[in-house]
């Protein structure tokens, strides 16, 4: 499918479906959509549409599938491995599902929340709170990123240590197959065993295999209370016992446990002039820890001190703060979530998003860097990531005034350095940002033959004609 004259007639009919206003033709009104934020990835579309509804998806899936137009299914235009974004072609054209945007239902007595796929995650936020209820994805990217697309990548995110990623969160789904027809699997059930469980198919599968248009998800109470705090350690082999530390004491109250090189809080000390460093003196690494009980704001005060208390004892960390209110603590998760940011000021960044057993979190942070050090000596750590889930995002920053074209001509060869090191140690390429284009072909050369022969399978049976986001994932 191009944007050629001869093709007018087929375009007409996708834009018939929603109509005229809510389809983009025009380069400057499609351009948002096929270039991804940060510039690294774009592509070409000869339109977007926006349906408001699932029948005008299905409509358009049916459309797409009886004219081999290949469609790219699009959320809130935030990820981070191209999965959302066209190919050069011209042929694809971008779905936005922004307009179906509706919080169908929250239920208090099964905790649950029905939400459309175009809800901004901010606002699912919101309407939990609002329902004093808690829904506990939580990104940096929230005030932009869609629910469908979370749930299309397997979001994971800070609070997964204690709640778990997207797929966990996500009891039930509404999609549109690639032939039009809509599986309605919206469910509440905690407890299902009626044959396959086909919506984690979907969740995690980056729109090949349909399109996700709605989702029942997990609720919880909120926490009567919350503390958080900052902590200066020498080394991750310390946050590692740290954190088993925390994790004996604490249980499922133990609700994040994020690990930081000091190189990822100097650059946001840098450049956000808000910004504060939460301790005084210099720490190697620092650690953000965060308690929450059901019980009593005195009872996550009372374990998060016990924790502190005893490794200040043991020599498991050299200082700490507790966040003295609402708005420090805030400002500690600031200062976590401004680091990927904080790293654009400093140039070109090679960015891994990996995970390995929490064991060997330790063990991987060495390894790699030194494998890195052998490519390029001059180059900056910057490392953090939730080490209670053994998720790290290890960046490597340019020489400090190097040539950023000259340092991410060298992109392959860390990436293949670190991920060697990861595979090594039996853990995973990508944790929580998915395959997209930019790790597709790593994927193929890297994962068992009969895993991908079987993925193979399932998305020629799903999608026989390969419309759904081609080129993605496998």
């Amino acid at each position: 499918m191009s944007s050629s004259a001869d093709d007018q007639p087929v375009l007409d009919r996708f834009a018939a479906i929603v109509g005229d206003a809510y389809t983009f033709r025009l380069p400057a009104d499609i351009e948002p959509y096929v270039t991804e934020r940060r510039g690294l990835w774009s592509g070409k579309s000869a339109m977007v549409l926006r349906p408001g509804s699932v029948q005008e998806v299905s409509a358009i899936l049916k459309l797409a599938s009886e004219t081999g137009t290949p469609i790219v299914p699009q959320g809130g235009n935030t990820g981070l491995v191209g999965g959302q974004t066209p190919d050069d072609s011209g042929r694809e054209i971008v779905l936005s599902l922004s307009r179906l945007n509706r919080i169908r239902e929250i239920d208090i007595a099964s905790n649950t929340i029905t939400a459309e796929a175009g809800v901004v995650l901010q606002s699912l936020h919101d309407a939990a709170d609002n329902a004093d209820r808690l829904f506990p994805l939580s990104l940096a990217s929230q005030g932009s990123s869609q629910i469908g697309g979370n749930l299309s990548s397997n979001a994971g995110g800070t609070a997964v240590l204690a709640y778990g990623n997207a797929r966990e969160l996500c009891l039930g789904v509404e999609v549109v197959l690639p032939t039009g027809e809509v599986l309605d699997d919206l469910r509440k059930l905690k407890k299902d065993n009626t044959g396959y469980d086909l919506k984690n198919l979907f969740v995690g599968a980056e729109g090949t295999l349909g399109v996700i248009t709605a989702a029942v998800l997990k609720l919880y109470p909120k926490p009567k209370g919350r503390e958080v705090a900052w902590v200066g350690l020498q080394n991750p082999e310390q946050a590692l016992k740290l954190f088993a530390l925390a994790s004996e004491r604490a249980g499922a109250s133990l609700t994040a446990f994020e690990l930081m090189i000091d190189m990822s809080l100097s650059f946001v000390l840098r450049h956000f002039a808000a910004a504060t460093a939460p301790l005084s003196g210099d720490h190697p690494w620092h650690v953000l820890l965060e308690i929450s009980s059901g019980r009593s704001a005195e009872d996550a005060r009372g374990l998060l001190e016990e924790i502190l208390g005893e490794g200040l004892e043991s020599g498991l960390l050299d200082d700490a703060a507790i966040a003295a209110s609402l708005g420090q603590a805030a400002a500690f998760w600031s200062l976590r979530e401004s680091m990927s940011e904080a790293q654009k000021p400093e140039g070109a960044s090679i960015k891994h998003d990996i995970s390995v057993p929490v064991v060997s979190v330790p063990e991987f942070i060495d390894a790699a860097w030194r494998a890195v050090q052998k490519v390029e000596p001059r180059a900056r750590l910057v490392c953090f990531g939730h080490m209670g889930d053994g998720n790290l995002h290890y960046n490597i920053s340019q020489p400090e005034g190097g040539d950023p074209e000259a340092f991410l001509a060298r992109y392959r060869e860390i990436n293949k350095v670190v991920h060697d090191v990861v595979r090594a140690l039996d853990g995973s390429i990508s944790a929580e940002h998915g395959i997209g284009r930019l790790k597709r072909d790593e994927l193929i050369a890297t994962a068992p033959p009969v895993a991908i022969d079987l993925m193979r399978r399932i998305k020629r049976d799903f999608d026989p004609a390969g419309i759904m986001n081609p080129g993605k994932v496998i």
